[in-house]
């Protein structure tokens, strides 16, 4: 592996060292559940790599299928992508979003047996500062870009309160029907055992009086 190579690699898992992994099989579909609130921007960054590393050069045609649903199950992108890449959508529905990978490569059954690991970093409603800003002499740029990165991360929090707000109101009220469930279930239990009490009683003083016993 060359330089470049080495530098590509060490780029990514810099950009995924705090991400998770999980191990991929070939034509093998995995996918992982995210709440995420309405109108929030996900950017996802993956990695896709054999789990020996002297084998990364065997795998030239290396690609990932990326498929995102929404809590409808509406498709909201499907495309297929490098060994490295990244990928952005926004969700039109607050809920669960169903992040789905799939190897596709055509080499990959030379290495039977052999299952390959994607890193993934999805990150909602924040963007990394640029650090190119860092190193410029004009600090408007730098004050902007920090001023924009604190913008995002207010709206990604305000959103998220929305979003638990609604999930706690769905909670609430259906805690109020249940509740309301229970207690006309006791009503109901109550007149039974009554009306089956009265019964009895009746059918009790009717045995009696054939007997004449009363």
């Amino acid at each position: 592996m060359g330089l470049r190579g080495i530098g590509f690699l060490l780029q990514c898992y810099l950009m995924l060292a705090a991400a998770m992994y999980f191990d991929l099989g070939e034509q093998e579909e995995k996918c992982i559940i995210e709440e995420i609130p309405e109108d929030m921007l996900v950017t996802g960054y993956f990695l896709l790599e054999p789990w020996d590393l002297k084998a990364y050069s065997h795998y030239p045609q290396l690609g990932v299928t990326v498929t995102v649903r929404d809590p409808n199950h509406e498709v909201l992108i499907s495309k297929r992508y490098g060994k490295f890449s990244k990928f952005t959508f926004t969700a039109h529905a607050s809920g669960q979003h169903y992040l789905c990978f799939q190897t596709n490569s055509t080499r990959f059954s030379v290495f039977a047996g052999e299952k390959l690991k994607l890193h993934l970093d999805v990150q909602v409603g924040e963007h990394s500062i640029n650090p190119k800003t860092d190193k410029t002499k004009d600090n408007m740029e730098t004050l902007e870009n920090s001023l924009s990165h604190l913008i995002d991360q207010m709206m990604y929090i305000i959103r998220q309160q929305e979003y638990q707000r609604e999930k706690e109101e769905v909670f609430r009220q259906i805690g109020e029907d249940t509740n309301s469930k229970v207690l006309w279930w006791a009503v109901v239990q109550t007149f039974i055992l009554l009306s089956v009490g009265f019964w009895q009683m009746k059918r009790l003083k009717d045995f009696f009086i054939a007997k004449k016993l009363v």
